[in-house]
Parts: structure tokens; C-alpha cells; sequence
């Protein structure tokens, strides 16, 4: 009978937790652009985070998904520390939705689910309709998982020794909170652990006070995938994953202290609004309702949260590191997050590339000792141009990407080789300051003024192409190419004004070489700027043909 029972609960499980992924998956491909988006716009209020944070998870049906893409953001510096608690607030309530789900008697759509779903995922073509599929797969292998959790432990309420450890849980609170946090750490999915709960309480092996006693301790073993996400990560990632532990465990003792009024509000809400009496219903309503209490509780001591967490976790962030910032492996399993960070990052050494072109135009233009910081600069730019091409390609290699993924990674795959270029050729310009010093070499005002006018417009034309991959502005792109056109023109008129004062003998020789040499490089940059442009308008197309087919379908 053990046998059976173990390799049940085993089977069960791994089909829970494979189907809660596929619908994770599924869910994150048709909503996880939207859902990034609406994370990255947070405000400072905890209300609006916690609402935030309900409807992520809800979407994409994991918490622990919700909470290691917090530490990553606030690891990257892209959310505070108190925009976060808001988010994890809601992120333990958007988690109850799945227990919610498996309260319903739907184990007899299980198969047909699973039937549907692999149809429209392996055979349909359009990527709405595969994502629909993979969600309805998921759901159906989910509750095939939840049925023979279920079947594996019927055979238990005919064991002496299982009934009465359930029964002590009810006699000793600490054991039935240290079993749930204890499973829960493990697996490392409350709604997994909660799912193992119902199947138990569906039996009738449990009784509500034991229940809900492992229910306060799953709460707390959810803190788990923070907690290991938070590793290696700066001091307001760490108060972050510990914010989310402070929360649930203070909620638990909350709730173990108040458990004679919080059973009978779970008891009020089930037997009496939704008049059943069904254990894994009443089991189900407690999970969303230690939430939803909890939340209500903290959400005006939001900033008891952080204080405790900051005084806990003392020290001030450390100094930006040279490397990259945004770059987060954790991400890598979720596209479009990844993708985000892969942006940020770009967004980022482009302004490295941009301050080297101001540097060099000091150089070039004024005479400035600025060589050594420049090689620095690009030092820079080479680096984080190896480890974003090598963080586009683990994304590739660990994803099956959706066509305006696909088509964005490739075009960030060009314009990180762009702005690496860019770099290239303003440390070519500092150079050519330096030489044109050591030898003495000088320019008239006339084309003095003509540089520092064509200086601007490349820094111009590259900050708005960056400025445009960035919001994914077509208007904005389509502007840098206009320019891109003036720029040329502009480039030939230079060289003809050149030539004149050549002729006149308003310059010498060398100095007309060095001036053609440091126009052709700033053009070429104008060039690279174009080229980012046109990714722009590559996605932005991939993205617009995607909003049409959507809208066909609806």
C-alpha cells in the first residue's frame, strides 16, 4: 500500500507542478509583455503595488514567479525597495486564485482539457491559438495531477498512525506550521503544497483547525524562492526577499493569535455566505482570506515593513559596478523580462558610447587629456557588449520565443554590435586629438564651428535612436532617418568647404587629412545610429501585424 501511496503522491505532484508551469508558461507569452509593463510602472504607493501585484500573479498563476522578478528589478535598481512590499502583498493574494481553482469539482474536465489543449498547441498555427492550448494543457494536467494526489491518499483513512499525526497538528500548532513550511520549502510552490492540503482535506484525514495551522506554514515556505533568488544580489534585493519572509511570518502569528475569530470569519464566509459546508472549499477561502487580512493589516505599515528589513539588513547599497546591471540570469526562463533587461542594459552602454563621443569631441575640438578615460570607456563598452550578446544568446538557447521576441532579439543582437562600433570610432576621434596636439596641427574658426556643429547633430541623431528602441517610437525612428539624410549631405559640404580653404591656403595639409578622417567616423556613427533605427521599425512592424491579428481574432 505504500507503494502506491508514495509513488501516487510523487506522480500527482509532478503533473501539478508540470501543469501549473505549462499554464505559467502559457499565460506569460499571451500576457507577459503586458504584465512586465505594468510592473515597470509602479508608483510609490502601496495600494496601487498591491493591485499590481494580485493581477500579475493571478496571470501568470505563480508567486514565486512575481517575487524573483521583484528581486531582480530591485536588484537591477529599476523598482525601490517600498515599491516592492506593495507588489508582494498582492503577490500573495494573486497565489490563492489557484487554490480557488482546485476547490472546484472540475476533475472530470481534466481529460477533455488535456485533450483540447494538445490539439490547439501542437496543431494550430497562429500563436494566439498555441498559447490559448498550452494554457488549457497546463489546466487539464494540472487537475489530472490533483486527481491522483486525491486517489494516492484515499487509502490513507484507513491508517491508524497517518489519522493521528493529522489529528496532533490540531494539538500542536508549531508542528502543523513548521510541516506546511517544511513541504512548501521543498517544492517550492505554495499552490503545490496548498493542492497536497485539499487532496489531504478532501479525504476528511484533516480536520479546518490542523488545516489551517499547515496553511500559515505553507505561507511561510513560499519565502523560500526569494530567499534563494536574493543570493548574490545587492542589500535592497536581500531587504526585498526579506520583506516578503516578515510579512507572512509576522501574518502567522497574527493569525495564530487571533485564531479563534479568524476560524470563525473563514467558517462565516463559507458556511454561511456560500452556504457549503465542502472542507477543501472552507480550506481554499481561508488561504485567500489570511491574504487579503494580511495585506489589509500591512498596507498602512508598509513602511514598518522596510524600516524593519533595512534595520535588519544595515549597510548602504554598494558603488555601481563596471559590468552589467541589468543583466539577470533568473530571468532568462521568462522572455520578455529577460528581453526588458537585455534593453535596459543596451539603453545603458549607449550612454557609456555617448559620453565617449563628447569626451573625444573635447579631445578633438579643445585639446583635452582625456585619451586614458576614453580607453576606459571602451574597455567598458567591449565588455558589456560580450556579456549582453552572450545573455541574448542563453535566452535563444533556454526559450522557444514567440516571432516579436524572436524578431527583437535579433535586432538587439545588431544594435549592441552598433553601439560597440560607435565606441570604436569616437576612440578613433580621440586619437586623431591627440595626433593633431602633438604635431601642432590647427584649424581655422570656420571649421572649428562646422565640427562642433556636426558633433552635435551625431550625438543628437544617436541619443534619439537609442531614445526610440527604447519606447519603441516609429515616429521617432522615422525622424532619425531624415536626418540621417541631412547628415549625409552635410558631410559632403564639409569636405567641399575643407577643400576651398585647403586651396585658399587657409590650412595645411595634414590638418585637411585629419578634419576628412574625423568627419568620415562621425558619419559612420550617424550610420550605426540609422541602423538602431531600423530595428525600431522592424519591431514596431512585427508588433503591429501581431495587434492585427488579435484583433481579426476577437
Amino acid at each position: 500500500m505504500w507503494k502506491e501511496i508514495i509513488f501516487g503522491l510523487l506522480g500527482g505532484l509532478g503533473l501539478f507542478l508540470y501543469g501549473m508551469q505549462l499554464m505559467s508558461d502559457g499565460l506569460e507569452k499571451a500576457a507577459g509583455d503586458r504584465m512586465r509593463k505594468i510592473l515597470g510602472a509602479l508608483t510609490s504607493s502601496t495600494v496601487k503595488g498591491v493591485l499590481v501585484g494580485t493581477v500579475v500573479t493571478a496571470v501568470i498563476q505563480s508567486s514565486s514567479a512575481t517575487t524573483v522578478m521583484l528581486v531582480s528589478f530591485v536588484n537591477a535598481g529599476l523598482m525601490t525597495l517600498k515599491q516592492a512590499v506593495g507588489v508582494i502583498m498582492g503577490a500573495n493574494i494573486g497565489t490563492t486564485i489557484t487554490a480557488q481553482l482546485i476547490a472546484f469539482d472540475l476533475a472530470a474536465y481534466a481529460l477533455p482539457a488535456v485533450g483540447l489543449g494538445f490539439l490547439l498547441f501542437f496543431f494550430a498555427k497562429k500563436e494566439a491559438w498555441k498559447n490559448t492550448g498550452e494554457i488549457i494543457l497546463g489546466f487539464g494536467i494540472l487537475f489530472l495531477g490533483m486527481t491522483v494526489l486525491t486517489g494516492a491518499v484515499k487509502p490513507l483513512r484507513t491508517s491508524p498512525v497517518f489519522v493521528h499525526w493529522m489529528t496532533s497538528f490540531a494539538a500542536q500548532p508549531l508542528l502543523g506550521v513548521a510541516v506546511g513550511a517544511v513541504i512548501t520549502m521543498i517544492i517550492q510552490s505554495s499552490s503545490a503544497s496548498t493542492g497536497i492540503l485539499l487532496a489531504v482535506a478532501s479525504q476528511g484525514l484533516i480536520s479546518l483547525d490542523a488545516a489551517l495551522y499547515v496553511l500559515f506554514g505553507c505561507n511561510i515556505g513560499t519565502c523560500i524562492t526569494a530567499m534563494l533568488a536574493s543570493i548574490g544580489t545587492n542589500i535592497t534585493a536581500k531587504r526585498t526577499a526579506l520583506a516578503h519572509v516578515l510579512f507572512n511570518l509576522f501574518g502567522a502569528v497574527i493569525f495564530m493569535l487571533l485564531f479563534p475569530w479568524f476560524k470563525q470569519l473563514v467558517l462565516f464566509t463559507t458556511h454561511t455566505l456560500m452556504r457549503t459546508t465542502e472542507l477543501t472549499r472552507t480550506v481554499a477561502n481561508a488561504h485567500t482570506l489570511f491574504n487579503v487580512t494580511n495585506t489589509l493589516i500591512w498596507i498602512p505599515l508598509a513602511g514598518a515593513l522596510v524600516a524593519m528589513a533595512t534595520k535588519i539588513f544595515p549597510g548602504k547599497e554598494e558603488e555601481e559596478a563596471e559590468g552589467p546591471k541589468y543583466l539577470d540570469r533568473r530571468m532568462l526562463g521568462t522572455p520578455s523580462v529577460a528581453l526588458d533587461l537585455a534593453l535596459k542594459e543596451i539603453v545603458r552602454t549607449s550612454r557609456i558610447a555617448r559620453e565617449m563621443i563628447e569626451k573625444s569631441q573635447l579631445v578633438f575640438l579643445e585639446g583635452e587629456d582625456l585619451g586614458k578615460e576614453i580607453d576606459k570607456l571602451e574597455d567598458q563598452v567591449d565588455e558589456l557588449q560580450r556579456e549582453i550578446t552572450i545573455y541574448l544568446s542563453m535566452i535563444l538557447s533556454q526559450n522557444v520565443l514567440a516571432e516579436h521576441h524572436s524578431t527583437l532579439l535579433a535586432g538587439l543582437m545588431h544594435v549592441i554590435g552598433d553601439i560597440e562600433r560607435i565606441g570604436d570610432h569616437a576612440e578613433n576621434i580621440s586619437k586623431y586629438g591627440q595626433e593633431r596636439k602633438a604635431k601642432g596641427v590647427d584649424f581655422s574658426d570656420a571649421a572649428k564651428a562646422e565640427l562642433e556643429d556636426y558633433f552635435q547633430r551625431i550625438l543628437t541623431i544617436f541619443a534619439q535612436s537609442v531614445q526610440a528602441l527604447a519606447d519603441t517610437d516609429r515616429e521617432l525612428a522615422d525622424e532619425v532617418w531624415r536626418e540621417e539624410e541631412e547628415i549625409d549631405a552635410l558631410q559632403e559640404s564639409l569636405r567641399r568647404n575643407h577643400l576651398d580653404r585647403l586651396c585658399e591656403g587657409h590650412c595645411e595639409p595634414l590638418a585637411g587629412i585629419i578634419f576628412v578622417e574625423v568627419v568620415n567616423n562621425l558619419e559612420r556613427i550617424a550610420d550605426h545610429a540609422t541602423n538602431i533605427a531600423e530595428v525600431v521599425v522592424e519591431k514596431s512592424s512585427v508588433l503591429n501585424n501581431l495587434l492585427l491579428e488579435v484583433a481579426a481574432e476577437n
